[in-house]
């Protein structure tokens, strides 16, 4: 049998195995970012002499306004983040505590929508967008995407399991329904919308075939358009491509490393970890 010391020492080994796997990725990245075109096509594990030229290369190209895309997909995502908790949280508490005729059958239209492909409603979403003369403008970029169905169902989930007693003894106490959702059931909903918080972000940030529709002017552009701009039919301007993404992942993993907390405390309550 193996000693408590040794099944230590396995452990630590796996885990820094799986940690060397995932870091492979930024690995690469920044391999690239910091070497030529021909190193990383040979596939030298690091560069002769690493250069951090391209870094400054990729904001002080015009024709690619990496600096304001990353300002637009920064101000998209939150203001995209921000609505879809706002009117998600609700929605979902109101479904799980609000007994209504017909309520478990709106509910169930709302997890239809999760059926629908993103490619049946791209058309006519386009079309109303357009109509509204919300092309190239944060409103067709942000409204759009403000209704998410599954966020509506995570904050569902989690009430479902909230204590009801707590919000009982609010009501015993003279608290009204609004007064006892700010005070009782909001505060006790903070895991769970940093889960969808995050979500939210992390999804809108990497978004592109909505911003590339939409987003027909430069300055309207985010950075998953900037990064596609240096893939062309001529050439692949490798450094420059790989500094690009190293700088659109950063504010990502700033989010997740602050808020990995309360993400991992969010997908455990509303029931779906596993």
């Amino acid at each position: 049998m193996i000693s408590s010391t040794g099944a230590r020492v396995v452990r630590y080994l796996v885990l820094v195995g799986l940690a060397a796997l995932f870091l492979l990725p930024l690995y690469l990245l920044v391999r690239g970012a910091t070497g030529t075109s021909a190193e990383v096509a040979t596939g030298a594990w690091l560069p002769r002499v690493p250069a951090w030229d391209s870094f400054r290369e990729i904001f002080s190209d015009e024709s690619r306004p990496l600096a304001r895309a990353l300002a637009n997909s920064a101000i998209i995502a939150v203001l995209q983040t921000v609505g879809v908790v706002a009117i998600s949280l609700p929605a979902g508490y109101a479904f799980a505590r609000i007994r209504v005729r017909y309520g478990d059958a709106v509910f169930g239209v709302v997890l239809a929508t999760l059926l629908v492909p993103a490619a049946i409603t791209f058309v006519p979403t386009f079309l109303m967008v357009s109509s509204l003369g919300w092309v190239s403008s944060l409103r067709g970029l942000v409204v759009p995407g403000l209704f998410q169905a599954t966020a509506v169902f995570l904050f569902r989930q989690h009430f479902l399991g909230f204590p009801r007693e707590l919000e009982e003894a609010a009501l015993l106490d003279g608290a009204g329904p609004a007064r006892t959702f700010a005070r009782v059931a909001l505060p006790g909903a903070g895991p769970v919308t940093a889960a969808v918080a995050t979500i939210t972000f992390v999804g809108s940030w990497n978004a592109f075939l909505w911003p590339l529709v939409i987003g027909q002017d430069p300055q309207s552009w985010t950075v998953q358009l900037v990064l596609s701009s240096y893939i062309t039919a001529q050439t692949v301007n490798v450094p420059a491509m790989f500094a690009a993404a190293a700088v659109s992942i950063a504010p990502l993993l700033v989010f997740f490393l602050v808020a990995q907390r309360w993400i991992a405390a969010g997908v455990e309550r509303t029931g779906i970890s596993g």
